[in-house]
């Protein structure tokens, strides 16, 4: 088993979270400050003033202090006083310079959107209701005003509160669901190298702060390799998924099960000591021991070693004992049939590569049918007598029409090529739609001219980084347009609403772009094998299949290493794991920049040609290549030839390489790999 040596220094929880909402709690208050200073001389500055800085002060602490406040027992009431004071400061300034019909008036409603970002969604209730309550306060106390317009604000900055909650949620779900893929074999449904890696470092951590103990097993599969050079690896595959079965019922709850090799197992026991730790070892023996016979050996924190380097050799320093001590018994025919049978291999976890533009396109369409309706809402109870009422409710039903389109067209779409192209149209034709119903109604001052920035922040949020900036740039300056065209009450109005949502928009453009990164950190993990950095089984099968798609010629090399078995047993897993990572880096020195090196497991590689590539030349390049420290089985297949899919293709590439082995139930008996590099 491998090690990933000392384990980083790991963040205060929740610390992250704190700062970044003390970071964003700056932008309103931020704003509000900047328009009292340079409208000094009027009424209730220096309240403004104060009111301001109180909430920079609030938002500051809590970023100056995010790990103090992330360690403290009162965490999440300081959070919630932090939240709710900052509201209060916004609401104050928002009275004080005209209410809600005034250039601030927006700060309620747009602070909203940036707490959907960071708040849970039930906290998220708890926030919202609370500015609410005191929006419609500012609005009735305040400056008289009609009921029409704080009464769009609302539904309009409560749905685009609503849209990004839930595709933050959705971002963070994907996240979640590819962290776990990152560290879950594809083929046992345990976790694999790297995931128990992290775990045994997280049990060590909270074994040396607390004091009790911890123990790992290995175990090591006997005569594994005679079964895929007898039955194939099908059978060998459906052999390892249901020892990771076994395993894990022996090993119980709070157990971490782990397949770290080809046949290699290993499980973390929180609160073991070294006589328990034995006692599930020789359970484990027992368990695996009709099927599947396995050495398996322990170590115990603190008592082998208080690192998780001399814990893995201690445990594996067992292992061979326990190997030395027993005569190898490979499992029988009979016994791999009932292996087969009882398989019970889990679903994967499953990532949709068009998961996010569907949410995106989805959410986009949504937007801009809750905006029409609300415009149609509008129109229906307070516009009696106005001299367009019949062109503004048509246009806004004819925006809500299509925004109901996108919707329904967004699974399609998020599958095509064409997808980014087509929003572009559909954004071309729906900002100018509501930007004609605002001039209708009176220009910026229109509560409807909202309903051409309140998309802003979902589009910074879900779009690339590419198609957002000129669409907001567009969209910034059509409402621009819209306050030349069709007036507005200040200059400040139309500078306070365009920065305010421009800085929701900036929030989200960052929260978007970090999501995107992790993203394709975590996909690449997801699709990466840990010890030698070829893509492993779930990201060549992606690949495969996505070549398959594409209608070019595919074929498919398998290769199998002659001797690693021995090598591993003898001389240990390092060396093993030494020789696997040469032979992967070999492997893609040898091959096109189009081809594709993937490894499915133990000494199990495979590689994807494409194009019109001559497989039996290939494969004589790449064994000619090995040669220099190991001896190695190659099988090939041809799309079209040999088989239309993956599976297909496998099965003939998996019996052409062991028809190259002399005697498949009595598997030859290959030379040992070489240690030394050529």
């Amino acid at each position: 088993m491998g090690v990933s040596g000392a384990q980083a220094v790991r963040p205060v929880p929740h610390a992250a979270a704190i700062r970044t909402g003390g970071r964003q709690g700056f932008a309103g208050p931020g704003l509000a400050m900047a328009y009292t200073l340079a409208t000094w001389g009027g009424p209730h500055r220096p309240a403004m003033l104060a009111v301001s800085a109180a909430a920079m002060a609030v938002s500051g602490l809590l970023w100056w202090r995010a790990d103090a406040v992330a360690r403290s027992r009162a965490r999440t009431p300081l959070r919630w006083a932090g939240a709710l004071a900052s509201l209060g400061c916004l609401a104050g300034v928002t009275h004080l310079s005209g209410g809600v019909a005034g250039p601030l008036g927006a700060l309620l409603p747009v602070a909203l959107i940036f707490f959907a970002l960071i708040t849970p969604p039930r906290g998220f209730l708890v926030i919202a209701a609370t500015a609410l309550a005191l929006y419609w306060a500012v609005a009735l106390l305040g400056e008289p005003v009609s009921l029409g317009y704080p009464l769009v604000y609302t539904l309009a900055f409560g749905g685009m509160s609503y849209l990004c909650l839930t595709h933050a949620g959705t971002l963070v779900s994907l996240r979640r669901r590819l962290a776990t893929i990152s560290r879950v074999d594809p083929l046992t449904g345990c976790l694999n190298r790297r995931g128990i890696e992290e775990s045994l470092g997280a049990g060590l951590d909270e074994a040396a702060r607390t004091g009790r103990p911890l123990a790992v097993l290995v175990a090591d599969l006997d005569g594994f390799k005679g079964v895929n050079d007898t039955y194939g690896h099908q059978a060998g595959d459906d052999l390892l998924a249901w020892t990771a079965r076994t395993v894990a019922a022996v090993a119980g709850e709070g157990a971490t099960v782990g397949r770290t090799g080809g046949d290699e197992f290993a499980v973390v026991l929180p609160d073991t000591d070294g006589p328990a730790a034995a006692a599930v070892a020789g359970r484990l023996q027992e368990a695996l021991a009709p099927v599947t016979p396995a050495s398996v050996g322990y170590a115990c924190h603190p008592a082998d070693g208080a690192g998780l380097d001399e814990l893995i050799r201690a445990a594996d320093a067992r292992t061979y004992h326990d190997k030395a001590r027993r005569r190898s018994v490979p499992p029988t025919a009979e016994a791999v049939a009932v292996a087969r049978a009882a398989a019970g291999r889990r679903r994967a976890v499953r990532v949709s590569r068009h998961e996010r533009r569907l949410r995106s396109i989805a959410d986009m369409g949504w937007m801009a049918a809750t905006n029409f309706s609300i415009g149609l809402l509008y129109v229906a109870f307070f516009t009696a007598g106005a001299p367009h009422r019949g062109a503004l409710a048509a246009l806004s039903a004819l925006g809500c029409a299509s925004g109901l389109a996108l919707v329904a067209a967004a699974p399609r779409l998020s599958r095509s090529r064409a997808a980014l192209r087509v929003l572009m149209v559909i954004a071309v034709l729906l900002f100018p739609l509501g930007a004609a119903v605002a001039v209708l109604d009176g220009g910026a001052g229109s509560p409807l001219a909202l309903g051409t920035l309140t998309p802003l922040p979902l589009i910074a949020l879900g779009a690339p980084i590419r198609v957002a900036v000129p669409v907001l740039t567009g969209v910034g300056g059509l409402y621009v347009g819209i306050a030349v065209v069709g007036g507005a009450p200040s200059g400040w109005y139309v500078a306070a609403n365009l920065l305010g949502m421009a800085g929701a928009a900036a929030v989200c453009a960052a929260q978007g772009r970090a999501a995107a990164r992790q993203r394709r950190l975590l996909t690449q993990l997801s699709r990466t094998d840990a010890l030698t950095g070829a893509v492993n089984r779930r990201g060549f099968e992606e690949r495969f299949e996505a070549e398959l798609r594409g209608g070019g010629a595919v074929a498919l090399l398998l290769l199998d290493l002659d001797g690693f078995k021995r090598l591993n047993d003898s001389l240990g897993h390092a060396a093993g794991d030494e020789l696997l990572r040469w032979v992967a880096a070999t492997l893609a020195a040898n091959v096109r920049g189009s081809d594709l090196v993937g490894r499915l497991g133990g000494d199990e590689f495979v590689v994807l040609l494409t194009g019109h590539a001559d497989p039996a030349a290939a494969a004589h390049r790449l064994r000619a290549a090995l040669a220099a420290r190991t001896a190695v089985s190659v099988g090939t297949a041809v799309r079209g030839l040999h088989g239309a899919d993956f599976d297909a293709l496998y099965a003939h590439a998996d019996a052409e390489l062991y028809a190259q082995k002399p005697g498949r139930t009595a598997p030859r008996e290959a030379s040992a790999p070489s240690l030394t590099r050529p």
